[in-house]
């Protein structure tokens, strides 16, 4: 019933703001209207006295007479001529003002068409029938929804802030949901409240990679050592740390410890496809995009293919020929690749790189050449091509041209 009351007074509301311009416009209308008939009737009452006094012709009196009524007419929204024009224009006169202008259709559309139009409309799409589901109520059922399961959290720690599994159950979906400024502050709070555990301090550091657009910062490097300490088995924190090693430019280090990963890790595991790419880019001097904390899933995709773990630890004991030869193999693999789906500037950037690592100028010309096709030299992409072209001393005017 409240629901009916609302409603019925949002209507009123509404047609009340609706109406408001034309009685305005109706009222001004009005004022101009009775101002000018005023007028014309104070001639008419002049005119008389003039005929009384003689001032004027029985003949011209009457000529001026209807010429006033034809005027009052006009006022009134009507056509006449002659005596009958004459006689209704007497009969306005002694009729007072002129009645207001109404807009009649108008005001009968949004007094009675358009309430049945929105009661219709809601009868036909909506739920009258749907009880009222306050937000208390849906709080504490909140079923499948995120967003009440974290509100029903929040309102928890909202009056109990030292409930340590409140902050590390709510942490990780802060994270999920892409709130890595409340995850952080979570995570923070779990470990000063619950402890340092090898989970917690994984999710901070992962957090930081992620609010840092993939950078394995010191903050961060130290939450993942910590995870360590307590963890030592830890591929997803051996992980960040050999990224760091990457993105710090010491190369031969983080393809040491990528390695390690590949080795202490079943060849199944979910991490290798990814562990496997920074191998093969590591190997080749070839740098990869910084990896956020997301990507470590089986779903990542390749870039330089993937050998498997026997032959990265068999590729230590490669003479230098057979290692050269197996990193052009995977530039190669990566090349056809882009030769089927274009469209991945990430790629391209990789390969054009690696072969100007690998001093084949030619395919690194042409690579550079396919590139741009795909992502042309005046969108921002092509640029970014072309940029990292001039750098490796390519030569960006005979592959534009």
């Amino acid at each position: 019933m409240l629901f009916w009351i609302i409603s019925a007074l949002l209507t009123v509301v509404v047609a009340v703001i609706l109406l408001s311009p034309l009685m305005r416009a109706s009222a001004r209308a009005s004022l101009y209207d009775e101002g000018e008939a005023a007028v014309y009737r104070d001639q008419l009452r002049e005119l008389e006295r003039d005929k009384a006094t003689g001032l004027i012709s029985a003949d011209d009196a009457d000529y001026a007479r209807a010429e006033i009524g034809r005027r009052l007419l006009a006022v009134a929204g009507r056509a006449t001529t002659g005596e009958a024009a004459t006689e209704r224009a007497f009969e306005a006169a002694a009729a007072g003002p002129v009645a207001r202008r109404r807009y009649g259709l108008s005001q009968a559309f949004i007094l009675l068409c358009l309430p049945v139009i929105g009661l219709a409309g809601y009868l036909e799409i909506g739920s009258p029938g749907t009880p009222d589901a306050p937000l208390a109520a849906r709080i504490e059922n909140p079923g499948d929804d995120v967003g009440l399961l974290v509100a029903k959290v929040e309102r928890h720690l909202a009056s109990n802030p030292e409930d340590g599994n409140g902050w590390n159950v709510l942490a990780p979906v802060y994270f999920r949901i892409g709130r890595l400024p409340d995850a952080e502050i979570a995570y923070r709070n779990a470990i000063r409240i619950l402890g340092p555990d090898a989970e917690r301090m994984n999710g901070l550091g992962e957090t930081l990679v992620l609010r840092s657009d993939g950078i394995v910062t010191d903050d961060a490097q130290m939450a993942f050592q910590a995870a360590l300490k307590l963890e030592p088995n830890n591929p997803r924190a051996d992980f960040y740390l050999a990224l760091a090693l990457e993105q710090s430019g010491r190369r031969a280090e983080a393809l040491a410890a990528f390695q390690a990963i590949a080795t202490a890790s079943p060849p199944t595991a979910p991490w290798m496809s990814l562990v496997n790419q920074h191998i093969a880019a590591n190997s080749a001097g070839v740098p990869l995009a910084n990896a956020p904390a997301a990507s470590v899933q089986p779903t990542a995709p390749a870039t330089l293919g993937n050998p498997s773990a026997d032959d990265i630890a068999n590729a230590q004991s490669m003479s230098e020929g057979d290692r050269s030869e197996m990193i052009r193999g995977m530039v190669a693999s990566l090349d056809a690749r882009l030769k089927e789906d274009p469209n991945n500037f990430e790629g391209w950037m990789r390969l054009v790189r690696s072969y100007a690592m690998l001093k084949d100028k030619e395919r690194a010309q042409a690579a550079l050449k396919d590139g741009l096709k795909a992502f042309p030299a005046d969108g921002a992409e092509g640029q970014q091509l072309i940029a990292m072209a001039t750098e490796l001393g390519l030569d960006v005017e005979e592959v534009s041209q």
